[in-house]
């Protein structure tokens, strides 16, 4: 158990690391900036446009969720103070146990709170299209492909997003050849532009009889989904389409009639598809919002001339070329290569434990800027 000199200083540097977080927020601004949105909404004509009233809300939404974190994190803090006080007169043991675990929620509400004083890019607030591929080694990177998977799945339901799956082509044995899936939710695209780049596994392959060790790779693309088609315009002759037969992971929802669509950008060369949707018209409509994500973000790298420069990490996706490893023999370690964070519980972060990771490369992006 911490003494409580040990715990005075815990509160001391959480309230010195949420002021300077504060400060950056610029919390004050908010306030005014939320007070001067509700003033809109009283005005008789507010509801007329559909648009502009449905962008307001949201935003006074999330200005209210903003502040009211500030203010529940900040009250918290200062009643934590307070506890330290009675600990010195009277040195409770259970007192001490529910002011540490208090104190541990605070950390962790802290650090949310700095993460979203580091989404400030123009395209951060959007949904996120995620790509993964397998590199080479058949059944045993896709297979690594469908864990990478699992793991954004769960990170996105442990941290209130929706995922919703475009496009998924079985493994030959095991696993997945590839998958595009959407993730929904503010910042989506912000949080998981961390994870763009190749993924390397180390493990005992289940795969293997003669139980040895492989080492397998995967790439996670990550794009942001494209609303506003003042960004990106494409030139319905530049777009090859195909229908097909759709079918989902394992062969389920199979249709009857060739809904799937696959476009081919043939400037570029790009191609997306999907086969979720019931109507054609609907994967259509989805997988042109795949194109234009694909298509800015070649446009934002306007001095590559190739499409092959845009995945500039994705070029071989083998050794040498990854962001970050998953060691899961001899040893059990996940480390970004990044940034150098790492994390010993292998499990935790195939379960998707990531935040650390992420919060850890926006850090090191803001410095860079």
């Amino acid at each position: 158990m911490q003494d409580i000199e040990e715990l005075a200083k815990y509160v001391q540097d959480l309230i010195t690391k949420f002021s300077e977080i504060t400060e950056s927020l610029s919390i004050e601004k908010s306030r005014s900036e939320l007070q001067s949105l509700e003033n809109q909404t009283l005005d008789e004509n507010f509801w007329i446009n559909n648009t502009n009233s449905t962008q307001v809300l949201a935003k006074i939404s999330d200005l209210k969720k903003k502040i009211s974190l500030v203010d529940n994190i900040n009250n918290e803090l200062h009643s934590n103070k307070d506890v330290i006080e009675l600990l010195k007169i009277d040195n409770d043991e259970e007192l001490k146990n529910e002011l540490l675990n208090n104190l541990k929620n605070l950390e962790k509400e802290i650090e949310e709170l700095e993460v979203s004083t580091l989404l400030s890019d123009k395209y951060d607030e959007n949904n996120a299209i995620v790509t993964i591929h397998p590199g080479a080694g058949g059944t045993e990177a896709q297979d690594w492909a469908e864990m990478l998977y699992r793991m954004y799945t769960r990170w996105a339901n442990a941290n209130g997003f929706k995922v919703e799956e475009l496009d998924y082509l079985d493994g030959e044995e095991a696993g997945l050849k590839s998958v595009t899936f959407l993730v929904s939710g503010r910042y989506s695209y912000g949080y998981l532009k961390a994870e763009h780049g190749v993924h390397r596994l180390v493990r005992i392959s289940p795969f293997d009889s003669g139980g040895r060790r492989h080492t397998s790779f995967a790439s996670v693309e990550v794009l942001p989904e494209i609303k506003d088609d003042s960004d990106v315009y494409i030139n319905p002759d530049d777009i090859k389409m195909d229908v097909y037969r759709a079918s989902g992971a394992g062969g389920q929802h199979i249709n009857k009639t060739s809904s799937a669509v696959r476009l081919t950008h043939i400037p570029t060369g790009i191609v997306v598809a999907c086969q979720t949707e019931r109507s054609q018209f609907q994967n259509k409509d989805t997988a042109m919002k795949m194109l234009k994500s694909k298509l800015l973000a070649l446009k934002e790298k306007a001095n590559k001339e190739k499409i092959e420069d845009l995945k500039g990490v994705q070029m071989d996706i083998a050794w040498g070329s990854q962001i970050r490893s998953y060691v899961f023999c001899p040893y059990t370690l996940v480390k970004d290569h990044r940034t150098n964070f790492e994390v010993g519980d292998v499990q935790s972060v195939m379960d998707g434990n990531l935040n650390g990771f992420i919060l850890a490369y926006l850090k090191m992006n803001s410095k860079n800027i």
